[in-house]
Protein backbone atom coordinates (compact mmCIF):
# COMPACT_ATOMS: atom_id res chain seq x y z
CA UNK A 1 0.00 0.00 0.00
CA UNK A 2 1.62 3.36 -1.29
CA UNK A 3 2.69 5.70 1.79
CA UNK A 4 -0.30 8.09 1.21
CA UNK A 5 -3.04 5.33 1.63
CA UNK A 6 -1.10 4.18 4.55
CA UNK A 7 -1.23 7.63 6.20
CA UNK A 8 -5.18 8.23 5.57
CA UNK A 9 -6.00 5.07 6.76
CA UNK A 10 -3.94 5.90 9.71
CA UNK A 11 -5.50 9.41 10.04
CA UNK A 12 -8.90 7.84 9.58
CA UNK A 13 -8.30 5.90 12.60
CA UNK A 14 -7.26 8.34 14.51
CA UNK A 15 -9.07 11.52 13.58
CA UNK A 16 -11.77 11.75 16.83
CA UNK A 17 -8.70 11.74 18.86
CA UNK A 18 -7.23 14.84 17.09
CA UNK A 19 -10.69 16.33 17.29
CA UNK A 20 -10.66 15.90 20.74
CA UNK A 21 -7.23 17.73 21.41
CA UNK A 22 -8.18 20.32 19.00
CA UNK A 23 -11.48 21.02 20.41
CA UNK A 24 -10.07 21.35 24.01
CA UNK A 25 -7.20 24.06 22.94
CA UNK A 26 -9.92 26.01 21.29
CA UNK A 27 -13.42 27.94 21.63
CA UNK A 28 -14.34 28.68 18.20
CA UNK A 29 -14.84 26.87 14.95
CA UNK A 30 -12.16 28.74 13.05
CA UNK A 31 -9.25 27.69 15.63
CA UNK A 32 -10.29 24.43 15.59
CA UNK A 33 -10.02 24.33 12.17
CA UNK A 34 -6.36 25.85 11.98
CA UNK A 35 -5.17 23.95 14.38
CA UNK A 36 -6.75 20.45 13.02
CA UNK A 37 -4.86 21.05 9.75
CA UNK A 38 -1.53 21.76 11.63
CA UNK A 39 -1.73 18.62 13.51
CA UNK A 40 -2.60 16.41 10.08
CA UNK A 41 0.25 18.46 8.50
CA UNK A 42 2.86 17.24 11.97
CA UNK A 43 1.73 14.13 11.78
CA UNK A 44 2.01 13.89 7.83
CA UNK A 45 5.80 15.16 7.74
CA UNK A 46 6.71 12.53 10.81
CA UNK A 47 4.49 9.96 9.36
CA UNK A 48 7.45 7.78 7.73
CA UNK A 49 9.72 8.44 10.33
CA UNK A 50 7.26 6.84 13.31
CA UNK A 51 9.04 3.68 14.63
CA UNK A 52 6.15 2.30 16.70
CA UNK A 53 7.54 2.37 19.70
CA UNK A 54 4.69 3.03 20.98
CA UNK A 55 0.95 2.92 20.35
CA UNK A 56 0.11 4.79 17.42
CA UNK A 57 -2.78 6.78 19.33
CA UNK A 58 0.26 7.70 21.84
CA UNK A 59 1.89 9.48 19.21
CA UNK A 60 -0.98 10.96 17.82
CA UNK A 61 -1.79 12.50 21.49
CA UNK A 62 2.07 13.67 21.45
CA UNK A 63 2.01 15.20 18.33
CA UNK A 64 -1.62 16.53 18.79
CA UNK A 65 -0.79 18.21 22.20
CA UNK A 66 2.37 19.44 21.12
CA UNK A 67 1.02 21.35 18.18
CA UNK A 68 -1.68 22.82 20.09
CA UNK A 69 0.29 24.05 22.78
CA UNK A 70 2.53 25.18 20.12
CA UNK A 71 -0.29 27.23 18.55
CA UNK A 72 -1.73 28.70 21.55
CA UNK A 73 1.56 30.30 22.33
CA UNK A 74 1.49 31.58 18.66
CA UNK A 75 -1.99 32.94 19.13
CA UNK A 76 -1.20 34.91 22.45
CA UNK A 77 1.30 36.81 20.98
CA UNK A 78 -1.02 38.05 18.52
CA UNK A 79 -4.68 39.04 19.03
CA UNK A 80 -6.71 39.24 16.02
CA UNK A 81 -10.85 38.21 15.77
CA UNK A 82 -12.13 36.14 12.82
CA UNK A 83 -15.48 35.68 11.68
CA UNK A 84 -17.49 32.38 12.30
CA UNK A 85 -18.86 31.03 9.16
CA UNK A 86 -21.19 28.02 8.85
CA UNK A 87 -19.10 25.69 7.32
CA UNK A 88 -16.32 25.85 9.54
CA UNK A 89 -18.96 25.49 12.29
CA UNK A 90 -20.31 22.22 10.31
CA UNK A 91 -16.32 20.85 11.71
CA UNK A 92 -18.31 20.49 15.54
CA UNK A 93 -20.98 18.71 14.56
CA UNK A 94 -19.95 15.00 14.66
CA UNK A 95 -23.39 13.09 15.64
CA UNK A 96 -27.04 14.38 16.07
CA UNK A 97 -27.42 16.96 17.91
CA UNK A 98 -28.98 16.71 21.59
CA UNK A 99 -28.99 19.98 23.22
CA UNK A 100 -28.87 19.02 26.40
CA UNK A 101 -26.21 16.59 26.26
CA UNK A 102 -24.46 19.64 24.14
CA UNK A 103 -24.65 21.91 26.79
CA UNK A 104 -23.17 19.78 29.67
CA UNK A 105 -20.57 18.99 26.86
CA UNK A 106 -20.10 22.75 26.49
CA UNK A 107 -20.04 23.93 30.11
CA UNK A 108 -16.85 21.00 30.65
CA UNK A 109 -15.39 21.92 27.75
CA UNK A 110 -15.69 25.80 29.21
CA UNK A 111 -14.40 24.93 32.66
CA UNK A 112 -11.35 22.66 30.81
CA UNK A 113 -10.60 26.12 28.90
CA UNK A 114 -10.00 27.65 32.16
CA UNK A 115 -7.49 25.15 33.54
CA UNK A 116 -3.83 25.03 32.74
CA UNK A 117 -2.51 23.88 29.61
CA UNK A 118 -0.65 20.93 31.17
CA UNK A 119 -3.52 20.00 33.39
CA UNK A 120 -6.34 20.28 30.34
CA UNK A 121 -4.08 17.31 28.49
CA UNK A 122 -4.34 15.49 32.08
CA UNK A 123 -8.17 15.30 31.62
CA UNK A 124 -8.56 15.22 28.52
CA UNK A 125 -6.69 11.76 28.42
CA UNK A 126 -8.53 11.07 31.50
CA UNK A 127 -11.63 11.35 29.84
CA UNK A 128 -10.38 9.26 27.20
CA UNK A 129 -9.40 6.46 29.97
CA UNK A 130 -5.89 5.77 29.41
CA UNK A 131 -4.14 4.43 31.59
CA UNK A 132 -1.85 6.04 34.38
CA UNK A 133 1.06 4.51 32.31
CA UNK A 134 -0.10 5.66 29.40
CA UNK A 135 -0.71 9.31 29.96
CA UNK A 136 2.83 9.12 31.97
CA UNK A 137 4.26 8.30 28.22
CA UNK A 138 2.47 10.86 26.04
CA UNK A 139 2.93 13.87 28.91
CA UNK A 140 6.68 12.97 30.40
CA UNK A 141 5.64 12.76 33.42
CA UNK A 142 5.60 10.17 36.84
CA UNK A 143 2.82 7.99 36.88
CA UNK A 144 2.20 9.31 40.61
CA UNK A 145 2.38 12.67 39.68
CA UNK A 146 -0.29 11.67 37.18
CA UNK A 147 -2.80 10.39 39.69
CA UNK A 148 -2.09 13.16 41.73
CA UNK A 149 -2.94 15.70 39.18
CA UNK A 150 -5.99 13.61 38.34
CA UNK A 151 -7.61 14.21 42.07
CA UNK A 152 -6.82 18.12 41.71
CA UNK A 153 -7.98 19.08 38.34
CA UNK A 154 -11.33 16.74 39.01
CA UNK A 155 -11.75 19.41 42.15
CA UNK A 156 -11.10 22.53 40.69
CA UNK A 157 -13.24 21.22 37.72
CA UNK A 158 -16.29 20.34 39.85
CA UNK A 159 -15.92 23.80 41.63
CA UNK A 160 -15.49 25.74 38.02
CA UNK A 161 -19.10 23.92 36.95
CA UNK A 162 -20.97 23.82 40.27
CA UNK A 163 -19.06 26.39 42.67
CA UNK A 164 -18.40 24.17 45.23
CA UNK A 165 -15.83 21.16 46.10
CA UNK A 166 -17.67 18.45 48.15
CA UNK A 167 -18.36 16.05 45.01
CA UNK A 168 -15.95 14.49 42.47
CA UNK A 169 -16.20 14.77 38.63
CA UNK A 170 -16.26 12.04 36.16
Amino acid sequence: MPQTQKFLSFLNENTSVIRKVCRLYTDNPTDFHDYFQEVVLQLWKSFGSFRGESKASTWVYRVALNVCLSQLKLRKRRVDSTAINAEAAQLWADEPYDSTEEEQIQQLYAAIRQLKELDRAIILLYLEERSYDEMAAILGISQSNVGVRINRIKKQLNKLIHGRTTSSVA
